[in-house]
């Protein structure tokens, strides 16, 4: 489908592609994945013929549909359903020509077109789409002008998703999305019947949703099967071979260098240094790609604080005095919480959050806070409050007014901004680095909870791998939306659900959050009217007995999962026995006893262990069939 060969291309000088060479075949779903910078978007554009390549370096399989999301959001007077059937011209063309056409062999071979590309089921599946990227069926005949600009994004997706291109281009699908949304084009892309080409840092996505991943490394293009972690093991096997054998390679390189050095004035011995002069000369050096290195993420840990450090009562959370996006919310939060908050966009997310951060008052009850309780609110639009014409050192300055010059760089440096980037303009920044600035900013005097509203919508997965293993070392709470499943839960150990009014804690997981969802898309209405109760009904016992069915066999892992920690902590403390210095001096029958105990402990961990493997793999397994 797709052939790359030896393409060589740089932008201002900057080679970002020096003789990459890649085939993609039909029907694969590729993840194509790199650093931020590295020339991902612009390999995207470069197919789509937006910038100069020479001909022969990308080629297309002749009379291939190429499909990309536009660069401008949909807008004007149109509904969102016309706006996704326009997407498909073929079918739009022919629909006005058979209001027109009186020749009768002309109107035969339209209706017989029509029937072949299945015309005339596309609404119900352009709205089936919509339904699927958020937008229930009231909402699919408003004009596009009515909705927002990341809303419109979400319809410029449908139209190409409808649309069903044999070469389909995406670049960060899920940044406009909620999880309900990601997980639903997850579903999507996996059974999609053409070639897909997805740009994205969703780790979830990439394992989900693709047959193989195409990388983008130093300039080369390399093609691997499988999911992201797959290639990740891989890639980190096939580094340490290379590392392996070039330490190898150059403890023989020195071997004979001292034979040749010691040897090569003696007469007897010279024919032998001369053939390894001769040996070292044909010995080429491995080169061991060198690792980009990511800078970590660093929150202050704040002093410990009595529990609860926020509750929320009875409390009617909005905007509009008697018209409450949320009711009768009550939640509490202590300070080793990390809660994630699941539930659709414009369910009320942000309201719940602004409100705990003090940024909107409640309309009615009560929200209690510690006395001393500071907290570190982050979202999206907040990067547009940086100013451009300021680099991250006059940003750095303002919060540290009394700071001197080397404190200052100092500081800087501990937010990931060296010599190289501190005096950067942020206008100059990648919006990774925008988000990074932010971040380090509202956490640099400490906080007793980070408030994180999609926080990685500009961060690649190694610098969303830095931001997980910063939030787990951080010893104050953590209140996190987020459409990056892979994230949520390498951190939360909590859940709540927005939807519907209500905010209110979830006591499932995301396996079964995600089971839920996909158990209500399968049932999602794909007309313009709703689901009636009936078939709501259905949906609702589908999901239900799709979580109940799985029960058994997650509490059983939660059960094994216990009692290896259990086993663990009793070790622990076993070794902590054994390690007293007096013990062997005073008390040698102890000590045996000791010795006996822990071996048998050892052996009994080993059994939970794969007791715990064992039954965890029959919950995953059951998960994804």
């Amino acid at each position: 489908m797709l052939h790359i060969n030896d393409l060589s291309f740089a932008i201002e000088g900057r080679p970002l592609f020096e003789q990459a060479t890649a085939a993609i075949s039909s029907g694969w779903k590729v993840g194509f994945v790199g650093r931020n910078g590295s020339g991902k978007s612009t390999l995207i554009r470069l197919i789509l013929g937006d910038s100069h390549a020479v001909d022969d370096e990308i080629s297309i399989r002749k009379g291939a549909r190429i499909g990309a999301v536009a660069q401008e959001a949909p807008t004007g007077p149109e509904s969102l359903i016309e706006t996704v059937l326009a997407q498909d011209t073929e079918r739009t063309a022919l629909m006005a020509e058979s209001e027109s056409a009186s020749d009768p062999h002309r109107i035969a071979e339209i209706q017989t077109r029509l029937v072949d590309i299945d015309a005339h089921s596309a609404e119900a599946r352009a709205a089936s789409i919509l339904a699927g990227l958020g937008f229930p069926a009231a909402d699919q005949v408003r004009p596009c002008a009515e909705f927002s600009g990341g809303w419109r994004m979400r319809v410029a997706l449908a139209g190409v998703l409808f649309a069903a291109p044999d070469l389909l281009l995406l670049d960060e699908p899920t940044n406009y999305l909620d999880l309900e949304g990601a997980i639903w084009l997850e579903a999507y892309l996996k059974r999609y019947p053409y070639t897909a080409l997805i740009v994205s840092h969703d780790r979830g996505l990439l394992n989900n949703a693709v047959t193989h991943i195409m990388a983008l490394e130093n300039g080369k293009l390399s093609v691997h099967p499988g999911g992201y972690d797959t290639y990740e093991r891989k890639r980190a096997e096939t580094r340490a071979q290379m590392a392996s054998f070039a330490a190898r390679q150059e403890a023989h390189r020195r071997h004979m260098q001292a034979f040749v050095d010691r040897f090569r004035a003696k007469a007897s011995k010279a024919k032998q240094a001369q053939s390894r002069v001769k040996a070292l000369e044909k010995l080429q050096s491995v080169a061991v790609p060198i690792s980009e290195r990511t800078v970590p993420f660093h929150f202050p840990n704040p002093k410990p604080m009595a529990p609860p450090i926020v509750r929320v009562v009875d409390a009617d959370l909005g905007y509009v005095e008697g018209e409450p996006v949320l009711r009768k919310v009550n939640l509490r939060l202590d300070q080793d919480d990390r809660i994630a908050i699941l539930g659709p966009n414009g369910e009320g997310k942000s309201t719940l959050v602004k409100s705990v951060a003090g940024r909107i008052p409640a309309l009615g009850g009560n929200i209690y806070k510690h006395k001393k309780l500071k907290i570190a609110y982050f979202a999206q639009h907040q990067i547009d409050e940086l100013k451009p014409k300021q680099s991250a050192y006059d940003h750095v300055r303002e919060i540290l007014p009394e700071a001197t010059e080397a404190q200052t760089r100092s500081a800087c440096a501990q937010l990931g901004f060296g010599p190289d980037k501190a005096d950067t303009l942020v206008e100059k920044l990648s919006g990774g680095e925008k988000a990074r600035l932010l971040l380090g900013l509202i956490t640099y005097h400490g906080a007793h909870m980070l408030i994180l509203d999609e926080p990685t919508n500009h961060l690649d997965i190694q610098s969303r791998e830095a931001l997980s293993e910063a939030l787990n070392d951080f010893e104050g709470a953590v209140l996190l939306i987020t459409h990056d499943a892979h994230l949520a839960a390498s951190i939360a150990d909590r859940l709540w659900l927005v939807n519907k009014g209500k905010a209110e804690r979830y006591d499932g997981d995301l396996e079964d959050y995600r089971a839920l969802v996909i158990a209500a898309n399968k049932t999602a209405p794909t007309g313009e009217k709703s689901l009636g109760p009936n078939k709501r009904e259905r949906a609702r016992k589908s999901a239900a007995d799709t979580r109940a069915s799985l029960a058994p066999l997650k509490k059983a892992a939660q059960t094994a999962e216990t009692k290896v920690e259990r086993l663990n902590e009793t070790l622990t403390r076993l070794d902590a026995a054994l390690a007293a210095p007096d013990l062997y001096e005073k008390d040698t029958r102890r000590a045996t006893k000791l010795q006996k105990e822990r071996a048998a402990l050892v052996s009994a961990i080993s059994d939970a262990e794969e007791a715990w493997l064992a039954a965890l793999g029959a919950y995953e397994a059951a998960t994804t069939e």
